[in-house]
């Protein structure tokens, strides 16, 4: 099967528009955001021979008007979402914003029904209004831009009609089944691979981190995988570059997280006992895999990185606060310029390095997965390296959700 990606901007003129945003700035990214490397648009490389411009596609989903890309005619591969929540909603915007792509959203499973899946994919809170033309058609289908998909709410994946309806890629979203036997229900079902959008359990299912190590992908044995979590995403890339070239001796970060739907509104009951306290009242510290699961996608870091969160009362886009001691000596200018190359060639679309002085609310909707607030970088003495990235734990990740979902498409 031919490997689709975005169609480049003409010369001479600006990127087509996308008629249907489906993320709400008043701005594309590349001029909100301050980014120095404007000019020269990044992109991301979904394989060695192939590029789409990252900021091409998101300035083409905030912009107001314009003419729409015609997408390729060419065979895809049927996609399911199983978990229409957050990551599940984000998912389909993010897939709906492509210009063009080797997925089809046929499906979706989730215990809510189709008309809540239809209200909440079209009404957000935090992305605004879908610009799509979405429907309730009725109890077992939505529609999106005249696109009927199948919405079925069952709680065992061994019964979801994924044979039935020629689903090869399941993105599993619920959280729920995130080892082997859970993910592969899925499988049982009729699907050929699933792509898990959390931290696996078990560790015979491969983590990926998108321009870290998908390369690595082996589509003969990796039928579930997992796309690792929000902060994996955000920190892998950058702690790639830092040890190839500075090497790091050991670390420790912290994630200040916006809440999440694993918290309480009000003080409840909670396995965690911090998080059942207040979400949107208290400044809750908790745990994260994060760290040590950069060892996952990165294996010579094993045991050298540990960290924590601290969840805050705000409802999107976190921020990754890394210290590591290095062997090189360096300099804080110095660090900022090995990370600028790598946003400008290997990393380029999942890394940008950003010189203005912004704040939370500014890197919402963001495609990259890190964002360098090259001010706030620090060295010191020589050797103790402190570099702090932002990023949308639910658009930014739900962008790399898509990436690898074309990925395992690419090979079927």
């Amino acid at each position: 099967m031919a490997f689709v990606v975005g169609v480049p901007a003409i010369a001479g003129k600006a990127p087509a528009a996308q008629k249907n945003a489906t993320c709400s700035q008043g701005k594309g990214f590349a001029s909100f955001m301050g980014m120095k490397a404007v000019k020269n648009t990044p992109k991301f490389a979904y394989a060695a021979e192939e590029e789409r411009s990252l900021f091409t596609v998101v300035d083409a989903q905030t912009a107001a008007g314009g003419e729409t890309v015609a997408e390729a005619t060419t065979m895809k591969v049927k996609v399911a979402v199983n978990g229409f929540g957050r990551i599940g909603r984000n998912f389909v915007r993010c897939l709906e914003g492509r210009k063009q792509t080797n997925l089809e959203l046929v499906a979706i499973n989730d215990t809510g029904g189709a008309k809540l899946s239809a209200h909440l994919l079209k009404y957000d809170s935090i992305l605004g209004r879908f610009d799509a033309d979405v429907k309730y058609v009725d109890d077992g289908a939505i529609s999106v831009n005249g696109k009927t998909i199948k919405v079925v709410s069952t709680r065992d994946p061994t019964t979801l009609p994924w044979k039935e309806l020629g689903v090869e890629i399941v993105i599993e979203s619920t959280g729920v089944f995130i080892d082997g036997p859970g993910a592969g229900k899925h499988i049982a079902a009729g699907a050929k691979k699933v792509v898990i959008t959390a931290p696996a359990k078990g560790s015979d299912i491969p983590t990926y981190v998108v321009g870290v190590n998908h390369k690595d992908y082996n589509p003969s044995t990796d039928h579930i995988v997992s796309n690792a979590s929000c902060t994996t995403n955000c920190l892998a890339p950058f702690v790639k570059v830092l040890d190839e070239k500075f090497k790091i001796i050991k670390g420790t970060m912290t994630t200040t997280h916006s809440y999440t739907g694993d918290q309480r509104l009000l003080d409840a009951s909670h396995r965690d006992l911090r998080r059942a306290r207040a979400a949107a009242m208290n400044i809750v510290p908790t745990s994260t895999g994060a760290a040590k699961a950069v060892a996952l996608v990165l294996p010579n870091l094993k045991g050298k990185l540990n960290g924590l969160a601290l969840r805050v009362p705000t409802p999107n886009v976190s921020i990754v606060d890394l210290v590591v001691q290095v062997e090189k000596k360096t300099f804080a200018d110095e660090v900022n310029a090995a990370l600028r190359e790598a946003a400008n060639t290997d990393l380029k679309g999942v890394l940008v390095v950003s010189d203005e002085p912004l704040v939370s609310c500014d890197f919402r909707c963001t495609d990259q997965s890190s964002t360098i607030d090259a001010s706030l970088t620090m060295v010191m003495g020589d050797d103790m390296v402190k570099v702090i990235a932002w990023y949308d734990n639910e658009w930014g990740y739900s962008q790399r959700v898509v990436d690898l979902a074309e990925i395992v498409a690419q090979s079927m």
